[in-house]
């Protein structure tokens, strides 16, 4: 069996699965993983990104001595933030993290010198504060000068493997710096916020095959024979290759920190309409565009468990909102206030007391006011969806972490009113393996990788249930988003 190794890196921990095909399924094994998280310094936020390239190294080296001689390698993570590469190659700073507050007026700033609609109209990018566009526009211009590459951080961490430099084009596209038209790095947008074309690497797709990881690297180490292919790195594009979506009409959620919620086109929708709506045109593999809208996700009970002193497992959570009457509280999931917060439950009970709610109390409340939340964000986003599109959704994908919340996902069944099919939970690795296996001629398109996907791992469907006051709940929610705007 052909050996192909996903990294997998998320915002709070990371991974190396190992997978392969036998006996016409996708196998599919842990074998390493790691801690990652944001540190704060002097004020700012920012990745070890060392440690996560150490942890890539010591992974492989736990690969070599489980048997592995030889395999191909993909990287994905989270998209936006970036390293500066000097002209020796080396990284100038440590890379901000996009939950660092130095873009909070970067939005309000650039559209003082071009119509944001301009922009969307070229580029087809939700706004959001911390895309990379906002980044650059306010990094430190003595640094940007002394920048030879901006390298997202999959491409990084390529880059420290293999000695070669790229611009993987669904990370690329998170940046909001790549014209739908040119298929290129806009000029304009780079001339406003101080940076040139030639400071960015190559564009490629998944697929291509990058080249091997360094001879001295391997051989210091002790690793296995390892060929790197550029995958979808951004790990939502990953995460949605992944889905085993048959439908015709299908979307999906991709349901950990973020939620990301959208449909799979082979054209971009940069209407006025969907500006308005502020959803996303992210590139995908083979083509494709991923039609969605990022909502703050289970960030929001991470967050209220660490505020809680972590004494109760999600599961137990879970259980304790099971407990609660719904829709008694509810908030407004991406309001600024609930990004980087210091205390998420206080944040959570101030604005339901200062929207003339009920305040929760318990963790049973916090929890069941964030998961009645997300259930009624899914179903307004998804009624836009159908509205910009011109289809309705006939059902829902769910893959991630949130597929292992069964509350959640029957709640979400039942107030979307569709079919919610859920799993896998490891959609992202396997979106990065499939990319791997269908680069070496394993598997011949991305139908064939998702039919497996389906015939592969555990898959449970919900059929919604009829909630007798989800119409009222629905409306008041409407209500607390239009006061939010």
């Amino acid at each position: 069996m052909k050996k192909y190794i996903a990294v997998d890196i998320g915002a709070s921990s990371g991974r190396l699965m190992a997978g392969g095909k036998q006996d016409g399924k996708i196998q599919l094994e842990e074998i390493y993983r790691f801690e990652n998280e944001i540190k704060g310094e002097n004020g700012s936020y920012f990745w070890s990104i060392e440690k996560l390239f150490n942890e890539i190294v010591n992974g492989l080296k736990v690969a070599k001595q489980e048997g592995i001689e030889e395999c191909t390698l993909g990287i994905d993570t989270w998209g936006v933030d970036y390293a500066l590469i000097d002209a020796k190659g080396n990284r100038i700073q440590e890379v901000y993290a996009y939950r660092d507050e130095r873009t909070k007026t970067a939005i309000q700033d650039i559209s003082k010198k071009v119509s944001l609609e301009k922009i969307y109209k070229k580029i087809g990018i939700q706004f959001l504060s911390f895309n990379t566009l906002f980044q650059l526009y306010v990094h430190d211009k003595e640094e940007l000068a002394k920048t030879d590459k901006i390298l997202l951080v999959p491409d990084y961490l390529y880059y420290r493997l293999s000695g070669i430099l790229i611009s993987e084009k669904t990370n690329a596209s998170t940046t909001q710096l790549l014209n739908l038209e040119t298929k290129e790095y806009d000029g304009e947008l780079l001339k406003l916020i101080g940076v040139e074309r030639a400071q960015f690497a190559t564009l490629i797709e998944p697929g291509e095959v990058i080249g091997p990881i360094l001879e001295p690297l391997r051989k210091q180490y002790d690793l296995p024979k390892c060929e790197l292919i550029c995958v979808a790195s951004h790990d939502t594009a990953s995460a949605v290759i992944g889905v085993p979506g048959v439908e015709e009409h299908f979307a999906y959620l991709c349901s950990g920190t973020w939620s990301l919620i959208g449909v799979e086109n082979m054209i971009p929708i940069a209407t006025q309409e969907s500006f308005r709506k502020n959803f996303t045109n992210e590139w995908g593999a083979y083509g494709t565009y991923r039609f969605l809208k990022n909502i703050m996700g289970l960030w929001l009970i991470q967050e209220v468990r660490r505020t809680l002193g972590n004494k109760l497992s999600f599961a137990e959570l879970v259980t304790e909102a099971s407990k609660i009457k719904p829709f008694q509280f509810l908030i407004h999931c991406n309001e600024d206030c609930f990004l980087k917060p210091e205390n998420m439950v206080l944040e959570v009970q101030n604005y339901c007391r200062n929207t003339g709610q009920s305040v929760p109390k318990t963790s049973g409340e916090l929890a069941r006011c964030i998961f009645d939340s997300l259930a009624l964000t899914y179903r307004k986003i998804l009624g836009e969806i159908s509205s910009i599109t011109g289809h309705p959704v006939d059902c829902l994908h769910i893959v991630g972490g949130g597929v292992q919340n069964e509350l959640l996902c029957q709640l979400t069944a039942d107030v979307v009113e569709i079919p919610v099919v859920a799993g896998p939970v490891e959609s992202t690795a396997l979106g990065n393996i499939v990319v791997q296996m269908i680069s070496t001629g394993e598997l011949r398109n991305l139908k064939e990788a998702r039919n497996m996907i389906m015939d592969s791992f555990e898959i449970k469907t919900y059929q919604p249930a009829v909630i007798t006051n989800l119409e009222e709940a629905y409306q008041r929610f409407n209500q607390l988003v239009s006061m939010d705007k």
